[in-house]
């Protein structure tokens, strides 16, 4: 498997000029890095004008891996090939690296890039991508990769402290400009490196090296964490990721950022907030794979049911005002939202029967947008990364009618899409005056909360929270509620028994429960073979937005002047079997050929499993406009050629009898696209062709 590395941007508050001078003094040896043995040029070459400075060297590290490896592999010294291109008049200078040691056993490939900040031409920019691939290594292959990934998150943390040593030297100097290249200029603005000698095994050993590396480890040439504070050219950088995100590891900078990157490219644009994205990796440790697949879930789930515009659409029911026993109540010590919930004062029972489990749901999903919101403001208000809130529970009133079976059901189901959809928003849980039904309760419980967030739980029974090790080290006193002993006043309800007269009837529920998550301008359809959906409507404009929710599609738009005839309504599938995807209606004939019955007015879009798409088009011509899914196919094999592995995998891929989309599709009159100064008539139809790959 080829490990990747990508780094945010990271700012040195320095000329370019200046940072390269620092930059050529690591040659050709560098004391700071003390397995960087040697370095000697290989190749220089430089333009006319003096512009353009490239030059090759070939480095000798030494490795700091066990004896048995370095043994077994016969080698004491690893070689690195490095070419340098220095553009002073675009001030750019980047850095290509691979090993040249090994290289039939493992391949590594690092680039860098020196750039001029795009805001501030007095600042400095630096991003570096790698990448490691260990194909085989005397049976060691998974020792020398985590060893490898090691020492290289170890050399990126160096990287900063090398070069800032080098400028804090020049400044002693007296240097602290160099100026820029201009066509009068001479040549060579900056010291020319020396040269040493490649022969590194005749070389002494340098002292002992920190924390060291391992044979698949590129040179620490590359700098890797200067400073700034903002987003630079819709990149995360170094400081902004520290001082609104958190302290993360080299590598969890770089999940991060390929993640985000991923989204960007698959979104077209709309993608979660940094925060929101980095709490999906953490509830996955961190593994790509799986985070990028929950949050494709939970992207999905929040479209279709609007959760994005919870806040600002849902009110709570004055029943929910007057009788949920939960509301926010200042911050702890952390400085994290704090929201106390009185369950053992809840009438859970009431509030099912009043409400019904989805408006419940509902309800507390409002809750956790609060607290997202909160803590971006309190990120703001305490100058420091706050993505979680603290939630202390009094459970005092708990008894055996909180355990109704269609109340702990609810909850459940509460917990369930919690847990999928606001991973890491839960920073610490205090459950306080639990009494002894509380037991019972947490069996039902805790198998549906994840492991990581039952670690955060604190439970206290009768009032131990008031002593050493209790509230008092999480919360201030002063903003310790009333009726756990404490002065302030707090306006969480005190709830009470719900009225029997506000219950309604099981039927009222369930149609509530519908209306409350159909309301949604989102369809969703699955389309199996031969069973296309399509709607048909008025317009001038057509605009669309649909996520491919399962398997790989091709999305096109036709244009047809002969209306679609919908056939009559078959009961049975093609097959004599009833058809699984009864809503699905066929406009389009199968006799229609392309080119004559219709034309193709925009070019064939791919689009991948997860991708998010938006789009319009503007109608041209009076008629009918078709939009159309299908299953993205495979182009056949030659009957002479044995298929290659990526066709046959990509193929196993799409062989499913379905995939499934989620769209949306607005028509608009011309007077109200702003881009249409004149009003067409036509009609267009929306059909979703998903055929498998034949």
């Amino acid at each position: 498997m080829v490990q990747k590395y990508q780094s945010p941007v990271r700012v040195y508050k320095h000329p370019f000029e200046l940072v390269m001078a620092a930059y050529e003094r690591r040659f050709p040896t560098c004391h700071l890095i003390p397995m960087f043995v040697a370095s000697d040029v290989v190749d220089e070459e430089t333009s006319e004008d003096g512009a353009t400075h490239k030059i090759e060297r070939r480095c000798a590290l030494d490795v700091d891996a066990p004896r048995l490896l370095k043994r077994i592999a016969g080698v004491d010294y690893v070689y690195f090939i490095q070419r340098n291109t220095l553009n002073r008049k675009e001030r750019t200078l980047h850095i290509e690296s691979h090993n040249e040691t090994f290289s039939n056993r493992v391949i590594i490939h690092e680039t860098c890039c020196y750039s001029v900040h795009p805001d501030n031409e007095d600042w400095t920019c630096f991003e570096q991508t790698a990448s490691l691939d260990i194909k085989s290594f005397f049976g060691f292959e998974s020792t020398v990769e985590k060893i490898a990934m090691k020492q290289y998150a170890s050399s990126i943390k160096k990287g900063k402290e090398i070069i800032e040593f080098y400028l804090k030297e020049l400044e002693d100097e007296g240097i602290t400009h160099v100026p820029r290249w201009s066509p009068s200029a001479l040549p060579q603005l900056l010291p020319r490196p020396s040269s040493l000698s490649a022969s590194a095994p005749a070389l002494p050993k340098p002292a002992a090296a920190p924390a060291a590396s391992v044979p698949p480890t590129p040179l620490m040439e590359d700098e890797r964490q200067p400073e700034f504070e903002l987003c630079v050219a819709d990149k995360l950088d170094a400081d902004y990721i520290k001082r609104y995100l958190g302290d993360l590891t080299p590598l969890q900078e770089s999940c991060l950022i390929r993640l985000r990157q991923w989204l960007q490219e698959t979104h077209k644009g709309k993608i979660p907030k940094d925060e929101h994205i980095l709490r999906f990796l953490r509830a996955r440790d961190f593994n790509m794979d799986r985070a990028r697949e929950i949050l494709c879930q939970s992207l999905t789930w929040r479209k279709q049911h609007q959760v994005d515009y919870l806040l600002e659409t849902w009110t709570s029911p004055q029943v929910l005002q007057d009788f949920y026993t939960g509301g926010w109540h200042h911050h702890d010590r952390d400085g994290r939202p704090l929201y106390i919930l009185r369950l053992g004062q809840m009438d859970t029972k009431g509030l099912v029967r009043a409400l019904g489990e989805e408006s419940l749901l509902r309800h507390v999903l409002s809750i956790n947008e609060e607290g997202l919101r909160r803590c971006e403001e309190n990120t703001k208000v305490f100058g420091r990364p706050i993505s979680c809130w603290t939630c202390l529970v009094d459970l005092e009133g708990l008894n055996m009618r909180h355990l109704w079976r269609p109340g702990v059901k609810a909850l459940l189901r509460i917990i369930e899409v919690v847990e999928a959809n606001y991973p890491e928003t839960l920073g610490r849980l205090l459950i306080l005056r639990a009494p002894r039904v509380f037991p019972v309760l947490w069996t039902l419980v805790s198998p549906f909360i994840d492991e990581n967030t039952r670690k955060k739980f604190l439970i206290y029974a009768g009032n131990d929270y008031q002593g050493p090790g209790g509230l008092l080290d999480y919360i201030d006193k002063e903003i310790i509620p009333d009726f756990l002993g404490g002065e302030c006043m707090c306006e969480v309800p005190e709830g009470g028994l719900v009225p029997k007269s506000m219950y309604r009837t099981a039927e009222e529920l369930e149609n509530e429960d519908v209306r409350l998550w159909t309301e949604t301008i989102y369809q969703s359809a699955s389309i199996f073979k031969g069973a296309p959906h399509e709607i048909i409507d008025a317009s001038s404009v057509i605009t669309w937005d649909f996520d491919v929710c399962k398997g790989d599609v091709v999305f096109n738009i036709y244009h047809s002047k002969r209306a679609p005839q919908p056939p009559r309504k078959d009961p049975l599938g093609t097959h004599g079997i009833a058809s699984p995807g009864g809503n699905n209606v066929q406009l389009i004939d199968k006799s229609w050929t392309l080119g004559q019955d219709y034309s193709m007015v925009e070019s064939p879009l791919t689009c991948k499993e997860g991708e998010s798409v938006q789009g319009s088009h503007i109608t041209r011509w009076p008629g009918f406009y078709i939009l159309q899914w299908k299953f993205h196919s495979m182009p056949a094999c030659s009957a002479t050629n044995l298929p290659r592995v990526d066709d046959v995998l990509a193929t196993l891929q799409v062989s499913s009898h379905k995939c499934k989309v989620m769209y949306y599709t607005e028509v608009l009159g011309s007077e109200d696209f702003s881009c249409c100064s004149f009003s067409f008539h036509s009609f267009f139809t929306a059909a979703l062709f998903l055929h498998p790959p034949s």
